[in-house]
């Protein structure tokens, strides 16, 4: 992977007094916050090593930019459909803050000898500034690669050690930055408009969360016909008290107040054998959501909803509170081993399978789009 120094925009923290409020609204209104005092902008192309800690440990990688042909020509992989109002929302965002706020979040498989470079690159060196925020109770540090040696020493090592990345988050902007770029081959943006600001992350330094489903209305179904109907694809049984799966192929599931562990029966298992993974999320939109409960299109479903991973069965509880027909599902996470697979072999996984920890945040490292 060839990485690229950038021309990067980062905050003034001595002029921010609450980063949550600050970062939380620039992604709506960057143009009223973008200006010479809030921001700092040093003029020359840099990396960045970056690290997020919170109570989950510390994460640590590098921002950088790429040529988006190498998205182009596979070595960045994808593993989602995007949809194309959105992609065109990407690229009026791009067009008009002539600026990407946040990056591209890309695994890859751990390297050694990068991570040590990493390591050695932070260690007893002041970092160029960091931001704290309450929610999640986290600390962002960053520390700036300007000097050609540090920078020709990680393009080596990424050269080296990092054949192929994998979108973990930014879908979207990804295949923006891919219109841009034929645009910009046809002559009607300039040439900076082809690049994609990244966050590179080791595979260890990334943690996949469930995203859970709460489904309205039962098709029908009493909860009683429901679990006979499930009991045809899965062993159903009565949970003592809530709990999240506890491995592949197992869910949980609220149902009239009352928790059940469902576990796939091998022969449906066996069934999609031939898959490059089976997948909870792909079994359970097929066989429970679509032929039982009678979504007929889970991206768009009214009736389907998301809880995300880090609310766990506490907020699946409050989702489905007040609700009289509703039924919510905890899935397994999905493994990034999985993901890589699915990417390699160019499918994508069903839509909202993934919860990625370490989140990117808006506005702390920016790269500017240059003339």
């Amino acid at each position: 992977m060839h990485i690229k120094p950038f021309q990067a925009l980062y905050p003034r923290m001595e002029f921010i007094s609450s980063p949550d409020e600050f970062f939380g609204a620039i992604k709506e209104d960057f143009g009223g916050f973008n200006d010479h005092t809030l921001f700092h902008r040093p003029g020359r192309r840099s990396l960045f090593v970056y690290r997020i800690t919170n109570a989950a440990g510390s994460f640590s990688g590098l921002l950088a930019s790429v040529d988006i042909r190498d998205f182009l020509e596979g070595h960045i992989r994808k593993h989602e459909f995007t949809l194309e109002v959105k992609e065109q929302k990407q690229m009026e965002l791009m067009l008009r803050r002539r600026a990407a706020i946040k990056p591209v979040l890309l695994a890859y498989h751990r390297a050694e000898v990068l991570s040590d470079w990493i390591a050695r690159y932070t260690e007893g060196r002041a970092p160029t500034f960091e931001a704290s925020f309450l929610e999640g109770q986290e600390r962002h540090t960053f520390w700036e690669a300007s000097s050609p040696a540090d920078i020709e020493e990680a393009q080596r090592l990424f050269e080296a050690y990092v054949p192929t990345a994998y979108i973990a988050d930014g879908h979207h902007r990804t295949a923006s930055a891919a219109r841009m770029h034929a645009l910009a081959m046809q002559g009607k943006l300039p040439e900076s408009f082809s690049q994609l600001f990244c966050a590179f992350f080791p595979s260890s330094d990334i943690e996949i969360l469930a995203f859970n489903r709460v489904v309205e209305g039962l098709n029908g179904h009493t909860p009683g016909s429901l679990l006979v109907a499930l009991s045809e694809y899965c062993e159903v049984e009565v949970m003592a008290k809530p709990e999240k799966p506890a491995h592949k192929h197992e869910l949980s599931m609220l149902l009239d107040k009352k928790w059940y562990r469902l576990c796939w029966k091998p022969a449906l298992l066996q069934l999609h054998a031939h898959e490059p993974a089976v997948l909870d999320a792909s079994l359970l939109n097929e066989v429970v959501l679509q032929k039982i409960l009678g979504l007929t299109d889970v991206r768009s479903c009214s009736r389907l909803s998301y809880v995300e991973g880090p609310k766990g069965l506490d907020g699946l509880c409050m989702h489905v509170e007040g609700c009289t027909e509703c039924v919510a599902f905890c899935l397994y996470p999905i493994q990034l081993e999985e993901v890589i697979l699915m990417a390699d072999n160019a499918r994508a996984l069903p839509p909202k399978s993934t919860w990625f920890e370490p989140r990117m945040k808006n506005g702390l490292v920016m790269q500017l789009i240059e003339d």
